[in-house]
Order: structure tokens, then C-alpha cells, then sequence
């Protein structure tokens, strides 16, 4: 799967999440822009990892601030 094809899935699973109509951009962070609190976190997380059948550990989770570093990870997990 490219990365373009991960952009696009991501964006479809953030959309019931994205409560505020913010625009998704690589930079967009989950805590600031989107105004993430742990729950949704959480939530969001769980929809990806069964999406794409991987698993993001709590440490990677604290490592991705925003929206294109989350892009890049599962892409990332999806090649291993």
C-alpha cells in the first residue's frame, strides 16, 4: 500500500473525529488543532490499528504529534 493510499484511509477514519471541521494537514496536530483528549485518542487509535491490522504501542503513540507523522508510521508498519 503507498503512502497516498494510508493518506486517504487515515482521512476517512479521522473524519467522525475531526469534531471541529479542521483541515487535515501533515502538520496538524491531534492535541492542539484537533483538540484530542486521551479518550479520543484511544478511540482513534483502535480504528487505525484495525484498519490496518497493526499495532501502535503506547511510546510510538507519544512520539506522533501530528497528522503526516501518523501517515508516515503506519505506512511504515504496513511495509514491515
Amino acid at each position: 500500500m503507498t503512502e497516498a493510499e494510508v493518506d486517504k484511509r487515515i482521512r476517512d477514519l479521522i473524519e467522525p473525529f475531526n469534531k471541529k471541521g479542521v483541515e487535515i494537514k501533515p502538520e496538524t496536530t491531534f492535541a492542539n488543532d484537533l483538540e484530542f483528549d486521551s479518550l479520543t485518542v484511544m478511540d482513534f487509535v483502535a480504528e487505525i490499528e484495525d484498519e490496518f491490522d497493526v499495532i501502535i504501542s503506547m511510546n510510538q503513540q507519544a512520539e506522533i504529534e501530528t497528522y503526516g507523522q501518523l501517515v508516515s508510521a503506519v505506512h511504515k508498519m504496513q511495509d514491515s
